[in-house]
Formats: structure tokens, sequence, C-alpha cells
């Protein structure tokens, strides 16, 4: 008697026949469109995060907070940081544009495969860049607090006269480190559900190129 699995084969066999067929350069395309849609929303979503932000320093930044930040002698830096910031931030979002370009303009498997990996590098390089941005402000606001802040002179002098002024700087240290720790993790978690998503599709989308090219 004739295997059950045999059966199945010579059945889908004869189905197969009536079915439309497709060839590499259709699966390609889907893949080239999906892909390119995906790189334009990646973009897109850099354009607003932007703006956002941009927005959120505008609205709670005002002359108080100006004056604070200079009474912690972290004026210049924060300056300096934030023009560096800017001018990198708009430099990640020619460059998905220009990946956008790339992709949109790409007529090979192996060229698209090639821009894929160069977007979710980019990616990387840009969650990386606002995780050092943040951590860097962040520590320099504590210090800036800790050594110039209004009751820093109290603190230290009565840690100094207890006798323990290691073992306060090193719990304030712990607990600075933990905070900025626990920061990061959450922004982290943020960048990890607004660009995962896509670079997953795009990771799946070379998976299956490269499953063609092979």
């Amino acid at each position: 008697m004739m295997d059950e699995l045999e059966l199945l084969k010579k059945d889908w066999q004869k189905k197969e026949e009536h079915l439309p067929k497709i060839s590499f350069d259709d699966i390609y395309k889907m893949i080239w469109k999906k892909s390119s849609s995906i790189v334009k929303w990646i973009f897109y979503i850099s354009i607003l995060e932007f703006v956002f932000w941009t927005a959120i320093n505008i609205a709670f930044t005002d002359s108080e907070s100006w004056q604070l930040i200079k009474s912690w002698n972290i004026y210049e830096f924060t300056i300096s940081l934030m023009v560096i910031n800017y001018i990198i931030l708009l430099y990640f979002i020619y460059k998905f544009y220009v990946n956008y370009r790339k992709i949109s303009f790409t007529d090979s498997s192996k060229d698209l495969m090639k821009a894929i990996l160069k977007v979710k590098r980019t990616v990387t390089q840009y969650v990386w860049f606002n995780l050092i941005i943040f951590s860097t402000s962040l520590i320099s606001g504590i210090y800036g607090s800790l050594r110039y802040g209004p009751d820093s002179d109290e603190i230290i002098s009565a840690a100094s006269e207890a006798g323990n002024e290691t073992i306060f700087w090193t719990i304030i240290i712990g607990i600075c480190i933990l905070a900025v720790v626990a920061l990061l993790g959450i922004i982290w978690l943020f960048y990890k559900v607004l660009y995962g998503i896509l670079l997953k599709r795009l990771r799946k989308n070379y998976n299956e190129l490269k499953q063609l090219e092979f």
C-alpha cells in the first residue's frame, strides 16, 4: 500500500499545477517593497523623535533652569553637549534618509542585503549615541548638584566631621550609578520597542533574501 505521505505529495503536485508560478523577481520585488517601507518609517520616526525631544527641551528649559545650571558650573559643558547632540542627531536623520534612498533604488538582491545590514548598523549606532548623550548629561547634572548645589557644602562638611566621608561618597556614587543604569534601561526599552519591531522585520527580509541567493 502506498505511504500516506506519498499520497499527500502527489495530491499537492496535482494542485500545484493549477497554482500561479512565482518567480525569483516577484519574490525579490515583494521583499524590496517591504524593506523600503520599513526604512522609510525609520526615517519618519527619527524626525518625529527629534521634534518631540526638541519640544520637550524648549517647554521645560526656562531662565530659572539655566540659572541653576550656571550655579552648578556646568553651563558651558551643557551648551557644548547640546550643540554636539543636535549636530549628530541631524547627521543620523540624514543617514536614515540616504539609507532609504539607497534601498529605494536598489536593483539586486545582494545590494539590498548590504543596504539592510547598513540600516541595522546605523540604527544601532543611533541608539547607542542617544544612550551615551543621556548618561553624560545625567552624570554631569548629578555631579553639579552634589558639588555646587545649595546644600552641598553642608552635606560634605557633615560627612567629613563625622569621619565617614569615604563611606558617604561611596554610597552617593553607588546610588547615582544605580539611578543612571535604571534610567538607561528604561530608555533602552523605549528604543527596543520603537525600532526593535522594524529591525526585526528587516532581519526577516534579509533572511528571506539570503535563502533566495543560496
